[in-house]
């Protein structure tokens, strides 16, 4: 079961995430940034303040010829989330028309030659949109965050082995998503 109240609370946590998985520009790494998504008690702090003091030993342009070599050239760290576990099958399409059906019903639109499976536009929809307690927000973001959990496993592993900073910033977004999942209590604990 989700925690949506806490969900909402990590908004601009997830506006950062989505800056720091698209193209870099100078922009993103303002300091103000860092301090407006994450305060000392948030679950993915130790993450990204190691991903930020590791970005921050490289320029600009040595952070945006990271990001493509990592991103752009390297299929095992796709930002395409349902990628690893369908490829290009009909499931994936199948999931993808889910996503972006998701999307709409929280009356957010996306372009047409995005997929919907992007982490970077998962994130951002996590900081717009506006939900509700209601059950179907929950079994929807749900599904949103079922996606993330499978995608950003695969990425973690193999940012993780390239020994690359981008795996504190992916451990970072992995860690506060996780702290919005409760677990429910079997029906043996109850009692």
């Amino acid at each position: 079961m989700i925690d949506l109240q806490r969900l909402a609370t990590y908004k601009t946590s997830f506006a950062f995430f989505s800056r720091h998985l698209i193209y870099p520009d100078k922009i993103d790494f303002h300091p103000s940034l860092l301090e407006e998504a994450f305060d000392e008690n948030h679950p993915s702090i130790h993450s990204i303040q190691t991903y930020w003091s590791l970005m921050h030993q490289y320029s600009l342009d040595e952070i945006q010829e990271m990001y493509t070599a990592t991103f752009d050239f390297e299929k095992n760290n796709t930002l395409f989330m349902t990628y690893h576990k369908f490829e290009d099958g009909k499931e994936r399409g199948q999931m993808l028309a889910q996503i972006k059906a998701i999307y709409e019903m929280f009356e957010l639109d996306m372009e047409e030659t995005e997929l919907s499976d992007y982490l970077p536009l998962i994130c951002e929809f996590f900081y717009v949109a506006i939900w509700d307690q209601k059950l179907w927000s929950k079994k929807f973001l749900g599904l949103l965050l079922a996606v993330l959990e499978d995608g950003t496993f695969h990425l973690s592993q193999s940012l993780k082995k390239q020994d690359s900073p981008y795996y504190y910033l992916i451990q970072g977004l992995r860690e506060c998503f996780k702290s919005c999942i409760q677990v429910e209590a079997s029906n043996h604990e109850r009692t």
